[in-house]
């Protein structure tokens, strides 16, 4: 087992092969645990390279709606009224901490994701 860190492309898609190669490693052997050690590597190789950035909140809300085949009626009960579903959803109005708190207890969207800052297009009244 000769284990070496992941810091170049080549080193990663060297990681990769050898990955492949002993991917059915029985654990607790000496591949199964250069396996482990490598999968590491790789993963830490990736967050750094390729990092994936925290949805919008809104957005996340509504790509879960598309997952659950659920539409704005269904998070009526979570929200509080049709008119608020409609203007949480269209960004006229910041999550509410209880909205957040049903929503992610209901909807299973991380609460660190719903708390996240957004834009919202308040009315033009003047409003921020």
């Amino acid at each position: 087992m000769k284990i070496k860190p992941v810091r170049t492309f080549k080193d990663y898609k060297e990681a990769l092969k050898r990955l492949e190669k002993i991917f059915n490693s029985k654990p607790h052997t000496d591949e199964g645990d250069e396996l482990e050690l490598l999968s590491i590597l790789i993963d830490n190789f990736e967050n750094k390279k390729f990092p994936i950035e925290v949805p919008d909140p809104i957005e996340a809300i509504k790509f879960r709606m598309e997952q659950l085949g659920y539409t704005r009626k269904n998070l009526i009960e979570f929200v509080g009224s049709k008119s608020k579903v409609s203007e949480i959803l269209n960004r006229k109005r910041k999550l509410s901490l209880p909205v957040i708190r049903n929503l992610s207890e209901n909807l299973y969207i991380p609460a660190d994701i719903l708390i996240k800052d957004y834009k919202v297009e308040y009315k033009s009244n003047g409003k921020k």
